[in-house]
């Protein structure tokens, strides 16, 4: 059996976007898509939506009775795994796999309904069905009638690539050929900035910065974390492909031995585990950029530093990450970090972090590792390698 896994297709619905033209756009300009936001009765840094992806939403919403109270973390992942499916040119009788996670999955219903609940003592009749964590993964299937595996889960910030290590496993182990892989968020809602205020790990509204999300800039003082929504998903497929985009050379995975809930230590043992794993017999120097985690915190930016400084000594490949421009996006980041990685494969470019020192680069890049984690200390890394 052929073990290589090819990328045949990859879609988004986010900030930057709503094509891999504009998000490619959107990623060559140095500004931010992190704005101040009104939640609930607070004003706070957030990151939506494009224009272009709110309006799709809402006709998504509009199109049918049976989309017209589903979350919007289910409509972004339909929108999101339409595009991808299609590019990959797979159709109605394709038997393909499904595994979009999410975070906190339907965050907006589920806080909506909890309120008339705590105000009325009652629950509307949908309210079960419409905030379970299959709703998403199940919707995308009624969606696209797959006639395959579907699969929804939640492994807090790193949900999507551990979607993508499920999917390699089914395609690994000949019990499909194809797996729609992806995250899937909207968590732009009271109750959920609240939580990440009450962590004290938010951006402070009061910042005037031009980047209120300063990831990986060992220099900030202050925790500097923003939410972002989206949803990312991309196509696998067994074996060599005359569509692929590019190829997973390795991938790598460990749990972090916490010391409480939301922890992770000072060398982030969880991502020298997974870099290390996922590297294999791989040298450290072919890798030629790493897409980090890098949420904005101190402590989480400064452990994976220290974790790949660890890993690759002396010779650092070139370090990026989105979080910057688009916000954190919980389960639905890990993928977009790999849309990222694509298009850099894709353009020979290497996208730089602007209020960073600038990074030069020297040799075509060919492959780019992409990491992730998230509460648990869930650490995925994964190896792309241009087809």
């Amino acid at each position: 059996m052929n073990s290589k896994i090819a990328i045949t297709s990859f879609a988004s619905v986010s900030p930057l976007g709503n094509d891999a033209v504009s998000v490619w756009e959107a990623y060559q300009l140095e500004q931010s898509f992190i704005k101040p936001t009104q939640i609930g009765t607070s004003t706070v840094f957030a990151s939506s939506l494009s224009k272009e992806n709110k309006q799709k939403v809402a006709a998504l919403r509009l199109s049918e009775t049976k989309y017209k109270f589903l979350d919007d973390s289910v409509l972004f992942a339909i929108l999101a795994s339409r595009q991808a499916v299609s590019l990959a040119e797979w159709n109605s009788e394709d038997i393909f796999g499904i595994n979009i996670g999410s975070s906190r999955g339907a965050t907006q219903l589920f806080e909506k309904h909890h309120a008339e609940f705590l105000s009325t003592g009652k629950a509307q009749t949908l309210a079960s069905p419409t905030t379970t964590l299959g709703n998403i993964s199940s919707w995308v299937a009624q969606d696209l009638q797959n006639n395959g595996p579907e699969i929804s889960h939640s492994i807090t910030c790193s949900t999507a690539l551990h979607a993508l290590l499920n999917g390699i496993a089914w395609l690994k182990s000949g019990m499909a050929d194809k797996f729609l892989v992806g995250g899937s968020e909207a968590p732009l809602t009271p109750f959920t900035i609240a939580q990440m205020q009450a962590l004290k790990i938010y951006s402070s509204s009061e910042s005037s910065d031009a980047y209120p999300c300063k990831t990986f800039d060992f220099s900030k003082t202050k925790n500097s974390m923003v939410l972002g929504e989206a949803a990312a998903t991309i196509c696998l497929e067994s074996g060599e492909n005359e569509k692929a985009i590019a190829y997973v050379e390795g991938f790598g995975y460990a749990t972090e031995n916490l010391k409480h809930s939301i922890s992770i230590s000072a060398e982030a043992t969880c991502f020298q585990k997974s870099m290390k794993m996922a590297l294999g017999r791989m040298n450290p120097e072919e890798i030629d950029v790493i897409v980090t985690h890098s949420p904005g915190t101190i402590q989480g930016d400064l452990s994976e530093m220290k974790a790949i400084e660890i890993v690759f000594g002396n010779n650092i490949p070139l370090l990026t990450n989105n979080k910057w421009k688009i916000g954190h996006t919980f389960g639905a980041s890990g993928m977009l970090s790999v849309e990222m990685a694509l298009l850099m494969l894709q353009h020979n470019q290497f996208i730089q972090v602007p209020f960073l020192k600038q990074q030069q680069q020297i040799r075509p890049l060919r492959k780019i590792m992409v990491n992730a984690v998230g509460f648990g200390g869930n650490a995925v890394s994964i190896v792309l390698c241009k087809a």
